[in-house]
């Protein structure tokens, strides 16, 4: 048996730090809960800012893969960079992101203001390219991508103007 067998994957590790992760806010919410609020605020937002970073990077990701062919060794690397950044980033970042923003609308603006819907519509978008982007992951991992380097590019621009209109409703609170 080899050595690397034993090693847990990736996968598996993140999902182990995101559970302790959550655990530890758990705690900090109960036990200090004329603080939970500020704490739940800066971890949404650095959940928030993780889960952008890769919402940015992927689809950059997929046009230097889209410009190679399948089968090379570059393909193969882009693969494991895109399967990676999902697992170990993107999924976790965003999972933290709306639990901590959903517990942070209900406990803060008890659901209600018409700039707070907004930005939950824009943040379900968001959520819907995140799933459209995971699509796009295994297709690529299948060798089967169909779309060009010039549609990834495009598409790079999705969560940039998804987070610009999320950042101005959360800051102006224009209705």
């Amino acid at each position: 048996m080899s050595d690397t067998t034993n090693r847990a994957g990736p996968g598996t590790r993140a999902g182990i730090a995101l559970g302790v992760f959550l655990v530890l806010i758990a705690a900090v919410l109960l036990l200090f809960p004329a603080e939970a609020y500020l704490w739940a605020k800066a971890v949404h937002v650095i959940a928030v800012i993780s889960w952008m970073a890769g919402m940015l990077y992927l689809p950059r990701l997929f046009v230097y893969h889209a410009e190679i062919g399948p089968g090379t060794p570059q393909s193969e690397t882009f693969k494991v960079m895109e399967q990676r950044l999902l697992r170990v980033i993107i999924n976790p970042a965003m999972t933290v992101a709306w639990v901590l923003g959903l517990w942070l609308a209900w406990q803060g603006f008890g659901f209600s203001g018409g700039w707070l819907h907004l930005k939950i519509l824009a943040v379900i978008a968001m959520s819907g390219l995140h799933g459209y982007f995971s699509k796009a992951v295994r297709l690529f991992a299948e060798d089967r991508n169909e779309k060009s380097a010039r549609h990834w590019r495009l598409m790079n621009e999705g969560p940039t103007l998804l987070m610009i209109v999320i950042v101005v409703l959360v800051v102006v609170k224009p209705f």
